[in-house]
This record gives structure tokens, C-alpha cells and sequence, in this order.
């Protein structure tokens, strides 16, 4: 029988991240659900308009399809969701088992440390794709209950979410390698993701963070308009880019850790 580190791994995190999965396509059915009952709301969009509709990721008129879900799930809920998923993996996968002591009945079985480390990023990607389809399953009901929006922008912008959580996954998990410590991973990690959702979420509204977006993984995921306009190919590239080099990263930090 092959040895499966990736189904080790994904045997002790069944029931979180089914817990995840579940909790978030309820959820996001119940948002979508409700987008009748205030579609024509003019007294949202005024309670949204403005630095504090920003900070939950209103970039747009409230009761339209694209800026209800985004406000209510895409811009904010969804990527918290995802990323206590694969930043909460990512900090455990090497730095975590590390501190438990069982990483290192691990790394003496009969496979090479990249083959380890190449089964734990499939484990992150399996993770962060059981929540996406869950969510997706539910937000493509939408139309039934008046949210009609382009079924094409719905999947470039959950593929953007999906691989965001995995970028900010890999730097948790390349964190936990390089130091050994899952709490350094952690709040590494979370530090990064807090900063970066706030510059998306600031840039349209505050002058001097504006040029700062460029910078932000919130921005090319979520943070420019991508449930209305679609995810651009220069998004995905960026995002995509990010996960390679933090792969990499990552492979040369496991390759030095002196596991206990």
C-alpha cells in the first residue's frame, strides 16, 4: 500500500474542514436567499456608502447582485473562512506536527522531503477546494431567488478566493518551515492577510493608500470589482505567481529544518 501523507492529513481535518464547508454554503444559501427581501433597499446603500462601506467591501451599490454578495460573503466572510482553513493547515502542516512531535516518524519513512512537502500542499489545495465547491453549489442557486449574475464572473471570482487561501496557506506553511513554530506562522501570516485586506478595502476611498493596492493579494482576488467585471488574466497570473514562489520557498526551508 502507497504511503499518503496527503491522506493522513486530510483524514485528521475531515471534520473541520466539513465543518467549514458546511457552515459557509449555509451560509451563503442564507444570503442569497435573503437578497429579495432588500433588493430595493435605498437605505442600505446609504448606510453603506462611504469608509465604512469600504471596510466590508461595498465597491458598488449595495442591493445589485454583485455588490450584495460581495458585501455580505465575497470581500470579507468568505476569504476569513477560507483562510482560518488553509492558514490554521498551513502553520500545522511542518511547524505544528513539528512542535507535537510527530513530524519526525514522518520524515523517516521511505519518502524524499519534497515528496512530503509536494502531499501536504495537495492536502491545502483539497481543503480549500472542498469550501469553494461548497460555497459555489450554493451561490450558483442565486437566480432562483433574483441574483442573476454572470455564471462565468461567479467562477473567476471563486477561483481568485480559492487561490488566495492557498497563497496565504504556502506562507504560513513556508513560515512554520523556516522558523519551526507554529505561532510564528500563524501570526506572521495573519499579520500579512490583515494588512493586505485592508489596503483593498481603504484604496478606493483613502487617496494616499490607493497607489498601495498593487500591493494587496485581497485586491487581485477580491478588491477590484470581480464578481461584476470577471478576474482578470493578470489577477490570476500575480496570484499564481505568488503560490510558485512560495512552493519554492518553502521546499528549501523543509529541506533545512532540523526536525525534533
Amino acid at each position: 500500500m502507497r504511503l499518503s501523507v496527503a491522506r493522513l492529513d486530510l483524514g485528521n481535518r475531515r471534520r473541520l474542514t466539513m465543518g467549514y464547508a458546511v457552515g459557509m454554503a449555509l451560509y451563503a444559501l442564507a444570503i442569497v436567499a435573503l437578497y429579495p427581501t432588500f433588493k430595493h433597499s435605498s437605505e442600505l446603500n446609504k448606510l453603506a456608502s462611504g469608509k465604512l462601506g469600504a471596510l466590508f467591501g461595498v465597491t458598488g451599490p449595495l442591493t445589485s447582485p454583485a455588490g450584495w454578495l460581495d458585501a455580505n460573503a465575497f470581500t470579507n466572510f468568505l476569504p476569513l473562512i477560507m483562510l482560518l482553513l488553509t492558514i490554521g493547515y498551513g502553520a500545522s502542516a511542518i511547524a505544528g506536527q513539528d512542535d507535537d512531535n510527530t513530524l519526525g516518524p514522518i520524515v523517516v519513512l521511505p519518502l524524499s522531503r519534497r515528496r512530503i512537502l509536494a502531499e501536504k500542499i495537495v492536502a491545502l489545495m483539497a481543503q480549500a477546494l472542498a469550501l469553494t465547491l461548497a460555497v459555489a453549489a450554493c451561490t450558483y442557486v442565486g437566480r432562483a431567488f433574483e441574483l442573476t449574475l454572470d455564471p462565468w464572473n461567479v467562477a473567476t471570482a471563486l477561483l481568485a478566493v480559492l487561490v488566495l487561501g492557498i497563497d496565504l496557506g504556502l506562507i504560513a506553511l513556508t513560515v512554520g518551515a523556516a522558523t519551526g513554530s507554529r505561532g510564528t506562522a500563524i501570526g506572521v501570516t495573519a499579520t500579512l492577510a490583515a494588512a493586505s485586506y485592508l489596503i483593498s478595502s481603504l484604496a478606493p476611498v483613502v487617496s494616499w493608500i490607493h497607489p498601495l493596492r498593487f500591493a494587496s493579494l485581497f485586491y487581485w482576488a477580491v478588491g477590484d470589482n470581480q464578481l461584476a467585471s470577471g478576474t482578470t488574466i493578470t489577477a490570476f497570473a500575480i496570484l499564481t505567481a505568488v503560490a510558485a514562489i512560495a512552493t519554492l520557498t518553502a521546499t528549501v526551508a523543509f529541506q533545512r529544518l532540523d526536525v525534533r
